[in-house]
């Protein structure tokens, strides 16, 4: 049945491998650098998506990047969204207790985490995490 529907749409025939090592993820970055801006719906397209997910799903196992820890992910998204620190008082509760936070000199509570994850669109679960206090 594949080598009639082979025959059948031949011009549409791809070579996809999967990606099992360092040679074959650096063969498939560079197919994909070749046919990335291929006009969507035509079969360069169908093959840039797959080859995507295929670099995606290799890049997860071999190339994991770590979440930043709470106060660092605090940080990153006051710095995107261009706050201050007396921004977050009203979240965290007077200059200096933000302070504290941010110098960690103290731990994210329960509703200061309830209320960072309204204000800046971070997930609690990104904020739960455990970090290391400075003495």
């Amino acid at each position: 049945m594949t080598k009639l529907m082979q025959i059948r749409f031949k011009t549409n025939v791809m070579k996809i491998n999967p990606i099992k090592t360092n040679s074959d993820y650096q063969n498939a970055l560079k197919r994909l650098e070749v046919i990335f801006d291929a006009v969507i719906g035509t079969h360069e397209s169908d093959e840039a998506d797959i080859l995507g997910l295929m670099i995606d799903d290799y890049e997860k196992k071999h190339y994991p990047i770590e979440a930043p820890d709470p106060i660092e992910a605090i940080k990153i998204r006051m710095e995107e969204m261009k706050l201050k620190q007396v921004d977050l008082v009203n979240e965290i509760g007077g200059k200096s207790r933000v302070s504290e936070i941010l110098n960690r000199k103290r731990k994210l509570t329960v509703e200061m985490i309830r209320n960072l994850t309204k204000r800046l669109n971070l997930s609690a679960g990104l904020l739960i995490h455990d970090y290391q206090l400075i003495r």
